[in-house]
């Protein structure tokens, strides 16, 4: 899983090399803020059902099939309506992006692409509930490849519409090669197909409700921030912060990958939880501490590669997203831990926290400090949860000696 993640993530970032290279920054600021905006549409029409097929798949017998076409026709239905709220209502929350619907091909693609992004969350959740990780791998490479070949053939023919349909039609070209080809493999007897099984979706619904809303709130910042900055400092500053936020999302893979893999394992088997926890942090931090030391020195010529306006404006943002992937760590191996337990309340409580801290941190000092003050709002809520994560741990050691 780790390996499937981390290709998925240095293939990204050399994606944005590749279009910093071939388009100006105004470019890689609009359809960065259009992929985001997509992936919050997923976040909204995930509704937890991937956690959901995580956690109850790997048991759920000869109703397996029913769930998993069940997870995909909500999800379906979920981002269908999303897309229809989020368009319409763009001239209110991005009016950046209001373009997206004046123009028929942009507002079909942009529907097309963010349905396509849910359904691609819920068949890679579906492979890892089977532990067949080494098919998030082939979907990743797939994925990661043609976005590399597409910006450079379609820079000829579009401006921003060229890097977000370039990203678009290597995930839908993915995801059809996980629908036919893998996920029959690893679910066998596996037909797509419309299905609304209520007793399925009842058996789902607390666990993955939950998960939804906390899934929500810890990743909005992730999907909100680039739409804010776009609408608060316009394109061609939101390139520099998304580059920046690209560049450290690489280190993030691998607690993200780590934290994923121990609710994975936790769900099969449980009584190995303590372990397996321990093992995580440490493989987590012998890779990220190293990494991130190497990030914080050599920031600004790792932004050049992009080119010498990144390094000139982002290098201090990139210094403190990179500094804030440790407390991020720890946060991540806890929000595994307590999925496995089901801690759901305790979930939401953080992710609550999380999302709170960094969106309202960020509108009131992106004005005043530019694209940093985001920086500083994720790396305030990481710390926070994190002080009272391992106060929590300290308080557990010693009460038990």
């Amino acid at each position: 899983m780790m390996i499937a993640t981390g290709t998925n993530a240095v293939l990204g970032f050399v994606f944005w090399i590749i279009v910093a290279r071939f388009y100006p920054a105004e470019d890689v600021g609009l359809a960065s803020a259009a992929i985001a905006a997509t992936g919050l549409l997923a976040l909204f029409s995930y509704l937890g059902l991937g956690a959901g097929l995580i956690r109850f798949l790997p048991g759920s017998g000869k109703d397996a099939n029913s769930m998993i076409n069940t997870a995909f026709t909500v999800g379906l239905l979920a981002s269908l309506l999303a897309i229809s709220i989020f368009v319409a209502g763009l001239g209110f929350w991005s009016p950046s992006l209001v373009f997206l619907r004046q123009d028929p091909l942009y507002l079909i693609v942009f529907f097309i692409f963010s349905i396509i992004f849910t359904l691609s969350q819920l068949v890679d959740n579906t492979l890892i509930a089977g532990r067949r990780a080494n098919y998030v791998l082939a979907r990743s490479l797939v994925f990661g490849i043609l976005r590399l070949i597409l910006p450079v053939i379609l820079v000829v023919f579009f401006d921003f519409f060229g890097i977000f349909s370039s990203w678009g039609i290597s995930l839908v070209v993915a995801f059809l090669l996980s629908i036919l080809l893998f996920l029959p493999r690893a679910q066998p007897g596996y037909r797509l197909s419309f299905a609304l099984n209520r007793k399925v979706l009842s058996d789902m619904l607390n666990f993955s409700a939950a998960n939804y809303v906390a899934g929500l709130l810890w990743s909005a910042p992730v999907m909100v921030l680039p739409i804010l900055v776009v609408n608060l400092l316009g394109a061609e500053l939101n390139a520099y912060f998304y580059i920046a936020w690209s560049v450290s999302s690489v280190l993030a893979m691998v607690p993200t990958a780590a934290s994923t893999s121990l609710f994975t394992e936790g769900s099969h088997e449980e009584e190995n939880l303590r372990p397996n926890i321990w093992r995580s942090l440490k493989m987590v931090f012998v890779i990220l501490v190293p990494a991130v030391i190497l990030v914080l020195v050599l920031a600004d010529r790792l932004l050049l590669l992009f080119g010498s306006d990144y390094s000139e404006n982002a290098t201090t943002l990139l210094r403190i997203l990179t500094a804030s992937t440790l407390p991020l760590a720890v946060n991540l191996i806890y929000l595994g831990i307590i999925r496995v337990e089901k801690k759901l309340k305790t979930l939401i409580c953080l992710s609550i926290f999380a999302a709170v801290v960094t969106l309202v941190l960020s509108y009131v000092l992106l004005p005043r400090m530019g694209i940093n003050g985001a920086g500083i709002a994720w790396l305030a809520s990481n710390g926070g949860i994190t002080l009272w994560i391992v106060a929590g741990w300290i308080k557990a050691i010693t009460s038990a000696v």
